[in-house]
């Protein structure tokens, strides 16, 4: 996986297309939990993935965690995406809201998209979909950013 702090040189959005989409590198959570970045643009990114049963919880599902990881790295993303060179951001809260169960083999669309970005902060939400458009999970984030170097 590229390092992106060796990138800080490159606007936000020319990060994560170099080194998520051109080069196939995938964060380790990513990896972990098997999901993947699709598309990136200026404040909108996507993240596809389809559970399995090693994501389920106790009671038949797939756990709250999954889709709250997919929403977190779709709503940072979003952000990150609008960084300029030598700035890096961090996540100061994300708030989840789960609208139905999910369950194995449903592949699902994480759309984040960025609600405001200013010098110190970066606002986003997201949504988690299934294919065929239902509603799973939303969220929005609130994200500290900063200088670097």
């Amino acid at each position: 996986m590229t390092d992106l702090r060796s990138l800080s040189h490159l606007s936000g959005v020319e990060q994560l297309r170099l080194s998520f989409l051109a080069d196939r590198n995938t964060a380790p959570i990513a990896q972990t939990l098997d999901y993947r970045m699709t598309a990136v643009e200026e404040g909108r990114v996507v993240f596809e993935g389809t559970p399995t049963l090693a994501v389920y919880n106790p009671i038949g599902t797939v756990h709250g965690g999954w889709m709250a990881t997919l929403l977190d790295s779709a709503c940072a993303c979003a952000v990150h995406s609008m960084l300029k060179p030598g700035q890096a951001y961090t996540t100061l809260e994300i708030k989840t809201v789960f609208h139905r169960a999910l369950t194995e083999g449903v592949p699902v669309i994480a759309e984040g998209r960025i609600i405001q970005i200013g010098r110190r902060a970066g606002f986003a939400e997201a949504d988690l979909r299934g294919a065929d458009g239902k509603l799973y999970a939303t969220a929005t984030s609130t994200c500290l950013v900063m200088e670097v170097g």
